[in-house]
């Protein structure tokens, strides 16, 4: 198996980076064990039920530094449609573009929320824009439509500075996929984008809320999908190669092939 751990993270976008929500699941599978959920770091010591998305983050950063490979899964897209990188002259850069993004979207700052930074900021767009790789999905929602149920914009503009955090923390740890290629390098832990509801009606979950029933679904099919010898086919989708060079910048769902 080309894994230790797999770990399976439902996201939220709600409040601030410090507040404790119930859209916030983690749960983690190994090889021999099926997933069960992860408490927050502090559960026992202050009695916490749920994370923030801070610890989440700090949380993968530390096992980053553990030895054991993962692969985490996250509910929430990693970049934008290339349409904002051409309207802000972004160059083809997903680096390039997370320090540009945390500078507009500094939705990690303590009592920021998405909402606030909403409020007359330019660099947002359209309901009707979509990235490749949400177009290969009959449902995907844009990541500019907000305020609709389903919705992944609120997510993805509290998640993406978090993403640049963990990069900045680990520094080379983790392979960010696809933007630090298609292959992955040996040795190296990985973090991906998901859409858990691809997987979510192949498990029986009726005992897990929504949220955790995504987190489980999420980390139960990296972890079987490795058992069974076909995560590897998943880390090169079958794409044209100006369809791949598009998708190191917009990214790409994890498991969409």
């Amino acid at each position: 198996m080309m894994f230790k751990r797999y770990i399976g993270i439902d996201y939220s976008g709600a409040d601030t980076a410090d507040k404790r929500l119930k859209g916030l699941q983690v749960f983690e599978a190994s090889e021999d064990m099926f997933p069960g959920r992860v408490a927050p770091p502090l559960a026992e010591r202050i009695g916490a039920v749920n994370w923030t998305r801070r610890e989440i983050a700090e949380w993968l950063i530390e096992i980053a530094t553990q030895g054991d490979l993962f692969i985490a899964g996250i509910d929430h897209a990693f970049s934008l449609p290339w349409s904002y990188f051409k309207r802000h002259n972004i160059n083809a850069s997903w680096d390039e573009f997370l320090e540009d993004f945390v500078t507009h979207w500094p939705s990690h700052h303590p009592n920021t929320t998405v909402e606030s930074l909403r409020e007359d900021n330019p660099r947002t767009g359209k309901s009707d824009e979509y990235r490749l790789t949400d177009r290969w999905t009959s449902s995907a929602k844009s990541i500019f439509q907000f305020d609709v149920q389903g919705q992944v914009a609120k997510s993805t503009h509290a998640g993406i500075p978090w993403l640049h955090h963990i990069r900045k923390e680990t520094g080379g740890r983790i392979h960010f996929w696809p933007f630090d290629g298609w292959d992955i390098a040996e040795g190296k832990s990985i973090i991906v984008e998901v859409y858990p509801s691809i997987f979510r009606r192949r498990y029986s979950t009726e005992d897990l809320t929504g949220d955790e029933r995504d987190a489980y679904a999420v980390a139960r099919w990296l972890r079987d999908t490795d058992r069974n010898g076909f995560l590897p086919q998943y880390f090169n989708p079958p794409l044209t190669s100006n369809e791949k060079d598009l998708a190191r910048i917009e990214g790409w769902i994890f498991g969409i092939n």
